[in-house]
């Protein structure tokens, strides 16, 4: 009995000294950007704020609580080759399986099973008041994954070329899994959301007869990945942190570029277009990347403008390749904010979730006295003056030119919630101002055809 308790305190302290050191950087280190350097190796964290995070996530959230932890020294040197080739969102995940750890709320993403009333809302997934966050709900978190399957099966895009079933949806899962579900607007929903908007215009007259299964592939994909990787906060965050994205970027498109990065390799990582030509895999990476760099809000008006004059012109030709290609790329411009375009009851809640997301970049701004962003600050703005500028500089304008581009009914139902949305904020916002009635009089006046009705979904 001596000799074993002589030989298990042993092993007790030559543990506890290999979990205080490994290599030259103490685990109990104040020094958050060495150890960050030295658990994920090439990764260059450069950040001149030097504070720790309140939440888990990628950049510039990380809870480098995680690698305290001593189990961490146990997993093995092959875990450890695996977890080398994943996000930090997956290398969570399998450090965690790795050491043989159930992972909380796990939520069956390869399951294929799921209840009948989701089965339902996807025989109407071309409605515009497709609603996402029920769909969310019934497939257990996996909005994702099981809207955009369905939508290249929809499309014949699986046989079409020849992709195989397990390779996708594995890729579908790894794009899922790549969003941070604490971020309360960019996250997986929010994706599902901007690809079943793509969907929708994809089936547009003018569209519809025109596009070919490549540009199809190239939409739903850059739909579904546009926001990948989303750390919750915006540029101008990254760059006065010096976060290394910023620094990488150039400070130039440096979210979108990260998203089409990120997108790159969870496709390369799948294999998913393995059997292709290398030359048809590097213009699809390059186009994709066309698309989603589009999504940068700061080039809104350089994009609005060439809209603008092609349709000035009438010279927008849809046999041309080259306009195809700038047409997807308003179309997935106007999903990315088509929020206000839909009804009160989804609208709102995208804004009370993209304010939430803000006040909370806001919060970290002045904990750490780094300046607050403009629309940051919860105790100078409002949901409804944010939605109410949004409207009026951003998606009027934008979804102006769609119409006279697509001159449709869903784009006439678009604007029609739109205006109608708008004037319940600004009705909001007298009511918060204690200045004048309640409901808005314009709002009172609006004729209700205006309104396309399309069947509900139950």
């Amino acid at each position: 009995m001596g000799i074993a308790l002589i030989w298990c305190l042993a092993l007790i302290l030559i543990k506890w000294i290999t979990s205080k050191r490994r290599g030259a950087i103490s685990y109990d280190s104040s020094d958050q950007t060495a150890l960050y350097i030295r658990m994920l190796g090439d990764v260059r964290v450069r950040s001149r704020a030097g504070f720790e995070t309140d939440r888990r996530g990628s950049h510039p959230y990380i809870d480098f609580r995680i690698f305290h932890s001593n189990s961490e020294i146990e997993v093995s040197v092959s875990a450890r080759n695996v977890r080398r080739l994943l996000s930090f969102q997956r290398y969570l995940r399998s450090s965690r399986f790795f050491r043989g750890i159930t992972v909380p709320n796990s939520s069956n993403i390869l399951d294929d099973d799921y209840n009948g009333q989701a089965k339902c809302m996807l025989e109407k997934v071309g409605n515009w008041n497709f609603d996402i966050f029920l769909f969310d709900r019934l497939t257990n978190g996996n909005s994702l994954v099981s809207l955009t399957f369905h939508l290249f099966n929809l499309h014949g895009l699986i046989e079409h070329f020849q992709l195989d079933t397990m390779k996708l949806r594995r890729f579908l899962v790894m794009v899922q899994e790549d969003y941070h579900s604490q971020n309360p607007y960019h996250n997986a929903v929010h994706a599902a959301d901007v690809t079943q908007a793509m969907h929708c215009y994809l089936k547009e007259p003018k569209l519809s007869k025109s596009l070919t299964p490549w540009d199809v592939l190239l939409s739903l994909i850059a739909a579904a990945t546009h926001d990948l990787d989303h750390p919750g906060v915006n540029q101008p965050f990254l760059i006065k942190t010096n976060h290394y994205l910023a620094t990488l970027y150039k400070n130039t498109s440096v979210l979108e570029n990260h998203h089409w990065r990120s997108a790159v390799g969870l496709l390369r990582e799948s294999g998913l277009f393995a059997h292709m030509s290398l030359e048809n895999r590097q213009l699809m990476e390059s186009q994709i990347g066309d698309l989603i760099l589009a999504t940068d809000i700061s080039q809104q008006n350089e994009y609005l403008s060439m809209f603008r004059s092609h349709l000035d012109r009438g010279d927008l030709c849809l046999e041309n390749a080259n306009h195809r290609h700038f047409i997807l790329q308003m179309a997935l411009k106007c999903a990315d904010i088509c929020n206000p375009c839909r009804t009160w009851e989804l609208s709102k809640q995208w804004s009370e979730k993209v304010t939430e997301e803000f006040f909370h970049q806001g919060d970290i701004e002045k904990k750490y006295h780094l300046g607050v962003s403009p629309l940051c600050d919860r105790q100078t703005e409002t949901i409804a003056n944010i939605q109410i500028g949004f409207m009026t500089y951003l998606v009027e304008p934008l979804f102006g030119e769609w119409a006279r581009f697509s001159n449709t009914r869903l784009s006439q139902t678009m604007l029609g919630h739109l205006g109608l949305n708008k004037a319940s904020w600004k009705g909001v916002q007298r009511e918060q101002s204690g200045s004048g009635d309640d409901v808005d009089a314009t709002f009172e006046e609006m004729d209700s055809d205006i309104l396309p009705q399309e069947p509900r979904l139950s």
